[in-house]
């Protein structure tokens, strides 16, 4: 219960700035990147990166680095060079290869080549270790950072996504390869902590010194390495699973500790939800923790967030992130919304868990309200070079968080969260990388369908739709609905989803669900009461704006102009007879069951459709008259 009392609390002060906060978190990281932009982040796939080992000496009040990385690789072949990705700002003292100096080159375009006498063998694996040191690049908000907080308390910490890891220490800065462990040793004046991945081991002091050992058993991004050194204060708070309880432990600016020991307990729930929805903790083995730095938002660190509050909805989508970007990551920043998409949507499902449905309807109703503010935009990510295009908090994170609901939508939940659990579980992707295609695959197998054209529209594609629906209804309480469509950006001509439809009366009202595979589609579905009002997605599953809805007649027989098919089914001959006769020109289109259009043309009186040319199925013929239009459908055997 007390959790439950802190939660509410901390949701009634927070629930009004959740999306503006959300929104300053992504701009942020997107100003981040007036980092070096221009570094070489080719991907090197020569070798294998199994493990680092580092040994930095660190004092928060100097913006500097020194210190030792031994790197342990693989060899795909035989290679007498390895190359590292490493800013050419800092200086690299010596390269040591079984106690012994080797040659090496610091190239332009940040890389730095080791050469050896003789080939390194191929599937043998060998260690190299560089000693450097020097003042990283100057990179804004970006790749390692040095600043005050308090009464003029210095602190260093490290923010490298996407390319900036290279900026502070050698490695392989790109998507393509997980270090399957590492140690890092920091030793920083005394009075200081120092924070990076994994458990601590041990601290050694050593007169005015003292060294912080970390050890992460766990294949790591390079990207998700980190380093933090301040004079922190650290306390543990602990999430009880079924016998067992995992540690989150926590390293926060004095001034703040009051702070934050009365707000990080709310995530213990958000934990045990993510627990029950997805899979367990991926890191249960060491722990789960939040580092307090000076930058305006939070960075999901392998096991140790970085934050600079502890705003519930802040701490809920960092934490998101061990499971979707930190476990599961994706392997291109052209799938970004793998972790961001899914991040913010793990708020969405804080939502509806813990405060309710109230509270989950409007924070969609905020996120398509953001997505919808501009008329383009794929969750795809088209510019991998123009950081703030990958982090764009409109695209990667709300509309990646929102096309995972509609999934969810048209998938339903059992299937949804079977297909997510599946992708997390995938031995090929557990504490890997993945792909859209992966998640893609996962939702496919998990519920038998076809998603190709939803990832066509909502992945790849721009825009969203708008809807504009027409109804009646007959004495018998039968309605009739017409729903047309048009597109906000001309890259999806048609969006074909589930939408629904509100139907209410003064005492009553109920939602039916029409299948809109096509543009002008009309339904005939019966209700128990007689309706005066509609309303387009009242509960805003969908990614939609500025939707009309109207009705033709009310409460009245059906009077629409009807018409007849015979045979049906039918083989090669299809007969169309119009009941009233009348001859005004009428268009008549025939759709496959994809609802794409194989046959069309324009008619006065009854006609006969040569439909011997068309494969066995079940296809519909949308007869337009003006304004009016009918369908009925057929079976071509």
């Amino acid at each position: 219960m007390l959790y439950a009392c802190l939660l509410a609390a901390t949701h009634i002060a927070t629930a009004q700035d959740r999306l503006h906060h959300d929104l300053i978190q992504s701009e942020m990281k997107a100003a981040t990147f007036s980092m070096n932009a221009s570094a070489d982040v080719r991907d090197i796939t020569t070798y294998n990166l199994v493990y680092h080992r580092f040994n930095w000496i660190i004092d928060p009040a100097a913006y500097y680095i020194s210190g030792s990385v031994t790197s342990y690789v693989v060899p795909n072949e035989d290679l007498f060079q390895l190359e590292f990705n490493l800013s050419k700002v800092l200086t690299v003292d010596s390269v040591t290869y079984h106690g012994a100096d080797v040659n090496f080159t610091q190239l332009t375009g940040d890389l730095l080549d080791i050469n050896f006498s003789t080939a390194l063998p191929a599937g043998v694996i060998d260690s190299v270790t560089i000693f450097y040191h020097g003042a990283p690049p100057s990179t804004g908000f970006g790749s390692f950072n040095q600043g005050t907080h308090g009464s003029n308390k210095p602190i260093v910490f490290t923010l490298s996504e996407p390319y900036g890891a290279s900026d502070w220490f050698p490695c392989k800065n790109s998507l393509v390869d997980k270090v399957d462990s590492m140690d890092a040793f920091i030793t920083v004046p005394s009075g200081n902590t120092g924070v990076s991945n994994g458990i601590l081991i041990s601290q050694v002091e050593n007169e005015d010194e003292v060294t912080f050992h970390w050890k992460h058993r766990y294949p790591i991004a390079t990207y998700l390495i980190c380093l933090a050194v301040s004079n922190f204060s650290t306390y543990n708070d602990y999430v009880p699973f079924d016998g067992d309880t995992l540690l989150v432990q926590n390293f926060v600016f004095p001034e703040d500790l009051n702070n934050a020991q009365n707000n990080t307990p709310d995530l213990i729930p958000v934990i045990q939800l993510y627990d029950s929805l997805f899979k367990n903790y991926p890191f249960s083995a060491e722990k789960y923790g939040h580092c307090e730095f000076l930058w305006g938002g939070g960075m999901e660190h392998q096991t140790i967030t970085f934050v600079v509050g502890f705003d519930l909805f802040l701490l809920a989508h960092e934490c998101g992130h061990q499971w979707f970007g930190d476990n599961v990551t994706c392997g291109s920043w052209q799938d970004i919304w793998l972790n961001e998409g899914f991040a913010t949507y793990c708020e969405g499902l804080v939502e509806e868990h813990l405060f309710g449905v109230t509270d989950f309807k409007q924070w969609r109703k905020d996120q398509v309200s953001y997505i919808t503010s501009w008329p383009d935009g794929s969750v795809f990510v088209d510019d991998t070079t123009d950081l703030w295009r990958i982090f764009d908090g409109r695209l990667s994170y709300s509309k990646g968080g929102m096309v995972l609901h509609m999934l969810r939508w048209v998938l339903g939940d059992s299937l949804f969260f079977e297909g997510v659990r599946n992708y997390l579980s995938d031995a090929q992707l557990n504490y890997g990388f993945a792909y859209t295609s992966d998640l893609q695959a996962h939702l496919e197998n998990a519920s038998g369908m076809d998603l190709t054209e939803f990832f066509n529209d909502w992945y790849y594609g721009e825009g969203y739709p708008k809807y504009d629906v027409t109804w009646e209804q007959d004495t018998a309480n039968n309605l009739y609905v017409i729903i047309h469509q048009t597109t906000s950006d001309p890259s999806v001509s048609f969006f074909e989803m589930p939408v629904p439809i509100r139907f209410s009366s003064d005492t009553q009202d109920t939602i039916v669900i029409f299948n809109n595979q096509f543009d002008g589609q009309e339904f005939s579905v019966p209700i128990s009461f007689a309706a005066n009002a509609a309303k387009v997605d009242p509960d805003k599953q969908l990614i939609s704006s500025d939707n009309d809805i109207a009705v033709l007649i009310a409460s009245v027989e059906k009077t629409r102009n009807e018409f007849q098919l015979f045979p049906n089914p039918a083989t090669d001959v299809l007969q169309i007879h119009f009941v009233n006769g009348n001859p005004n020109e009428k268009i008549i289109r025939v759709l496959n069951a994809l609802g794409q259009e194989v046959m069309s043309g324009s008619w006065h009186s009854d006609c006969a459709l040569n439909i011997s040319n068309l494969v066995p199925g079940v296809y519909q013929v949308i007869i337009m008259e003006g304004k009016e239009n009918n369908s009925q459908r057929f079976v071509k055997q």
